[in-house]
C-alpha cells in the first residue's frame, strides 16, 4: 500500500474547524505524538528519500518504515507500519526497549518531532478521508490530508485529496515532512 498525503500550513485552527463541521467530518479525541527518528547504520536516508520511525500515540507505539516518494506531485511513498510492544509493558517501556535494540543494530537516534494531533475522518468523493490537524513544537499549526491506496490508484487519490483541500480553501501544499522542516530549519 502508498501513503497518499498531501500537508498545509495552516494560520486559523478554528476556520478549518468549522469548515470541516460543514463537510460533516467526524472528530476524533486529541491525541499527544512523540516520533522518534533513526538512521540507518550503512544508508543515508536523507539520500535514498526513506525514514525509520518509531512513533508513541497515546499508550500506543508503532514503527514505520517510509520508501522514497513516488512521484514530486504529492507526499506519495511506501509505507510499512507494524504494532509494537503489548498489554504488559507500558509504551514508554516499548520505545526503551527499541530504541535499545535499534542502537544495538547500528541505528541511531537522530531526531523527535512532538506534535498535538487532532485526528477527524471525512467521507468525500467516495473515500474516507483521513485528515489530521496538528500543532508540531517549535514548527506551528498544519493540516494533513491522507488516503491509503493501492500503486494502481495513486492518481486517483492524489485527486481526491486536492479537491478535498481546495474545498477547504487550500492550494499550496507544503511537500516537507515535519522532521525535514525541523531538521533544516
Amino acid at each position: 500500500m502508498y501513503e497518499v498525503e498531501m500537508k498545509f500550513s495552516i494560520k486559523d485552527r478554528e476556520a478549518i474547524r468549522k469548515k470541516l463541521v460543514a463537510c460533516a467530518a467526524r472528530f476524533g479525541g486529541l491525541i499527544s505524538q512523540v516520533d522518534y527518528y533513526f538512521s540507518h547504520p550503512s544508508r543515508d536516508y536523507l539520500k535514498t528519500d526513506e525514514a525509520l520511525r518509531l512513533r508513541k500515540s497515546g499508550q500506543k507505539v508503532v514503527i514505520t518504515w517510509k520508501g522514497p516518494r513516488a512521484d514530486a506531485a504529492s507526499k506519495t511513498r511506501r509505507e510499512i507500519e507494524l504494532p509494537l510492544g503489548g498489554r504488559e509493558l507500558s509504551s514508554h517501556q516499548t520505545i526503551l526497549d527499541w530504541t535499545d535494540m535499534l542502537a544495538s543494530l547500528g541505528f541511531q537516534k537522530v531526531f523527535e518531532v512532538e506534535k498535538r494531533r487532532q485526528p477527524v475522518r471525512v467521507h468525500w468523493r467516495g473515500s474516507e478521508l483521513d485528515v489530521a490537524i496538528d500543532h508540531v513544537k517549535n514548527l506551528g499549526e498544519f493540516m494533513e490530508i491522507e488516503l491509503q491506496a493501492k500503486q494502481t490508484e495513486v492518481v486517483e487519490a492524489q485527486d481526491v485529496i486536492r479537491s478535498f483541500a481546495e474545498e477547504l480553501g487550500y492550494s499550496n501544499e507544503e511537500k516537507r515532512s515535519y522532521l525535514e522542516l525541523l531538521f533544516f530549519k
